[in-house]
């Protein structure tokens, strides 16, 4: 796995995400010895997760900035040491996440923003939290002696999250800047609460930003000049700007070198610290969920029924709504007949996989564009409990093994077992062992749902 070195004569034109380990495999499946694993199954590899954080390590370096782990995206722990050596800290979306990375993270900041505090919650927060975001005016008016009390006996930073009134996030559910959002303090509501209470900003180290969504650095460059039309008035006195998530750093095409110009000359104007907090851009294409076709039939079109499940298993599939890439692991295929005469070396391909077991395997297609296409469902009773539609160069049958890409995120930390579903098994691949983390039983499931 990458070396954690200092970076800070790299030139940023250099920081090219196209060459990480998790961009370069988006065509087909990586090394990992997907036969071996669970069913189902949540597969991290290692390996990738590190070289992510790595490059975003070399950015926060070249731009003079922080990056911070978004807990709500991504919150496996027992991986949390190898991202230590690379990342800031953390941050969080309330009292549990926060706790989790004050018991799971070593020697990195902790911060935390939540919409609504409750005077319990904040009491413990205050306990071992370095920077504490409030949502308005009158979250932290109300809670300003307790913050400033317990900032005599521990270092702790408070900020305010403001609402820029831009973004450019299509998908309303995901957009925090949208009209009626509660997310963040619009400057209208800024400027009413200064004229009621004039020292307002007292005691606020910094101000939180947070409108993007698998964006760009272009999209950052537009959001940031409309989130300092209206605020940058308020900045002198602060000691830190906090620019929240949803910048797609790791993704392939991604304008680091605009990132870190928009990031830099923040700085040099203001002379502040500066953090970012993406969650995405961490795990992005670094685990897999591994599944199984247990039945099919036949409706109108062919569905295969799998053990995994949409709306337990990969929510985002449902509410983004996302379709996620999935191949075939296809090892007895040939021997079966099934391959079509004239699949061509781009669909299928072969792959030595550590155990020395030779895989074969072929992408889903969209529908029509392969000889077979197949609607994936779940188990559930839910009858929109449908992943999507598939095309493949062969029908699908039961034993078949499908392994789903890019399910590190949000999945991981979204997944729940209505119906009774089972969740995933959490296994992780170093490039050598294939190691199981924790397998779900019936235990886990009944003690969510009483005494």
């Amino acid at each position: 796995m990458p070396e954690n070195k200092s970076t800070s004569n790299f030139e940023p034109s250099a920081l090219d995400p196209s060459k990480l380990l998790s961009q370069q495999t988006r065509s087909g499946p990586p090394d990992l010895p997907f036969a071996q694993a669970a069913s189902p199954a949540e597969v991290i590899d290692l390996r990738y997760l590190a070289d992510n954080a790595a490059f975003l390590q070399r950015v926060a370096e070249a731009a003079g900035a922080k990056i911070l782990l978004a807990q709500k995206a991504y919150s496996l722990y027992e991986s949390y040491p190898l991202l230590a050596r690379y990342l800031a800290g953390t941050t969080s979306s309330g009292l549990y996440e926060a706790r989790l990375a004050h018991e799971e993270w070593s020697g990195g900041e902790i911060h935390v923003f939540s919409p609504v505090y409750r005077e319990d919650e904040l009491r413990e927060l205050l306990g071992f939290a370095d920077h504490l975001i409030f949502n308005s005016p009158s979250q932290w008016l109300r809670f300003r002696e307790q913050a400033l009390a317990a900032q005599k006996t521990r270092p702790i930073s408070f900020g305010l999250r403001l609402n820029p009134e831009y973004s450019e996030v299509k998908e309303a559910i995901y957009n925090p800047a949208g009209a009626g959002s509660r997310l963040g303090t619009t400057q209208r509501e800024l400027e009413a609460a200064l004229a009621r209470e004039p020292h307002l900003l007292d005691g606020l180290s910094g101000f939180h930003m947070h409108t993007l969504c698998e964006d760009s650095a272009e999209t950052f460059a537009r959001t940031l000049e409309a989130f300092l039309q209206r605020f940058a008035a308020y900045i002198p006195g602060r000691s830190w700007l906090n620019f929240g998530g949803g910048h797609h750093i790791t993704r392939a095409g991604y304008n680091t070198a605009l990132l870190i110009k928009s990031l830099k000359e923040v700085k040099k104007r203001f002379g502040v610290d500066l953090y970012l907090e993406p969650g995405e851009a961490v795990c992005l294409d670094c685990g897999w969920l591994v599944s199984t076709v247990l039945d099919g039939m036949t409706n109108g079109l062919d569905i295969a029924l799998l053990d995994t499940s949409a709306c337990c298993h990969m929510p985002d599939v449902l509410e983004m709504p996302y379709r996620p890439r999935v191949f075939l692991l296809d090892k007895a295929a040939k021997k079966a007949g099934a391959w079509t005469s004239g699949v061509s070396v781009d669909v299928c391909a072969k792959r030595e996989v550590p155990s020395g077991v030779c895989m074969d395997y072929e992408m889903g297609g969209e529908p029509g564009e392969k000889p077979f296409t197949t609607r994936l469902g779940g188990p559930t009773c839910l009858a929109g409990d449908i992943i999507g539609d598939y095309s493949f160069s062969r029908p699908l049958v039961p034993g078949d093994r499908l392994v789903f890409c890019d399910m590190a995120l949000y999945s991981h930390v979204k997944r729940n077992s209505f119906n009774g579903m089972p969740l995933p098994a959490l296994q992780c691949f170093d490039g050598t062992e294939l190691r199981t983390l924790r397998r779900f039983g019936y235990e886990d499931f009944k003690t969510r749902l009483g005494g």
